[in-house]
């Protein structure tokens, strides 16, 4: 018996010794001291022992548990430390790498723009006036000279909602309130969304305007030019040439398409501009009488001028892009170069 357990503890701490790793040490320390380890099997040998001899056997059976024991616990604790050793060399950090930088946000291209123009016309005097995105009929078309059966309502395909609201197709509305609440003279601009039943890749259901109204005694044609030829030049560069066409407009009268010389190829004629060298950015004129009248105001002693444009286009000339719905898709590649 004693031969055995010399035998046992022999085997043990050599295979012990020759153990590399936590999970073989493990192995071991079932098949010695688990219950129905080897040792375990020779402790129940010792009631077929002499009585004599149980005690010193058994003393010897605890001192080679004890030996094995302690041998596995040194053995474990430096096989753990070897796996932290080699996880802290495979998983630490190099401080001598150059950090990550948090991505930051950028403005929209739209909100340049908007910021832009408001900062420009700031500078010639004019507040920023805003009004509500539902809008009644009233102000969004008849205050503007666009009585119930005026053809010219065709011209704007309007989402309505219902008992004569809608999602406004303008921001002139705001013009209509703001001389409502204030006398002459007034000078504002007025961004903002607006919604129409238009979808592809110059128009989009849902875009945003600026438009402006002066109005003051003695305004002529020619502070419209001016104050609009100023707007372009600071927006679009010093040399940008600035053109006015006769058009129609139901709330202007007399009325003018404002062009540009073309951004891309300036003014020599291109595909952008269909090589006429010019690109138009927005509609202006002078303010018609009867829209006066809607507002109480005497159109014998003020006059004035409006003018209005669409933001995406703006931004489409002034970044070069080519497709409206890139100003939508929020595409963070796109956005980044902004």
């Amino acid at each position: 018996m004693r031969e055995k357990l010399e035998q046992l503890r022999d085997g043990a701490l050599q295979a012990i010794a020759a153990s590399s790793g936590v999970e073989q040490l493990q192995e071991i320390r079932v098949r010695l001291l688990g219950r129905k380890g080897e040792l375990t099997a020779l402790m129940k040998g010792l009631g077929a022992l002499a009585a004599e001899e149980r005690p010193i056997v058994g003393q010897l059976v605890n001192t080679v548990r004890d030996d094995i024991e302690t041998a596995l616990t040194a053995a474990l604790m430096a096989a753990e430390e070897m796996v932290i050793s080699d996880r802290l060399r495979s998983e630490r950090v190099d401080i001598s790498l150059p950090g990550r930088h948090p991505l930051k946000g950028t403005k929209h291209p739209v909100s340049l723009v908007i910021e832009e123009i408001c900062s420009i016309f700031a500078g010639l005097g004019f507040a920023v006036a805003e009004g509500p995105e539902i809008e009644h009929d009233w102000y969004n078309f008849e205050a503007l000279n666009f009585p119930p059966e005026h053809p010219a309502r065709d011209m704007q395909d309007t989402f309505f909602v219902e008992n004569n609201l809608l999602l406004r197709t303008h921001t002139s509305p705001v013009q209509i309130r703001t001389m409502l609440k204030q006398k002459p003279p007034v000078r504002i601009i007025a961004p903002g969304t607006v919604y129409r039943c238009d979808s592809d890749a110059t128009h989009s259901p849902m875009f945003h305007q600026i438009e402006g109204l002066m109005v003051d005694k003695c305004v002529t044609f020619g502070d419209l030019k001016g104050i609009l030829t100023v707007f372009t030049n600071q927006l679009f560069g010093q040399k940008t040439g600035v053109r006015l066409r006769p058009s129609y407009f139901p709330f202007t009268e007399p009325s003018a398409e404002v062009d540009i010389a073309c951004v891309i190829c300036g003014g020599k004629g291109c595909r952008v501009c269909k090589n006429s060298g010019w690109l138009e950015i927005l509609g202006a004129g002078m303010v018609d009488p009867e829209v006066y009248r809607h507002v109480q105001y005497d159109a014998e002693n003020i006059s004035g001028f409006a003018f209005g444009m669409g933001i995406e286009r703006i931004a489409m000339l002034k970044y070069g892009i080519s497709d409206m719905r890139l100003l939508f898709e929020n595409d963070v590649r796109f956005l980044r170069q902004f």
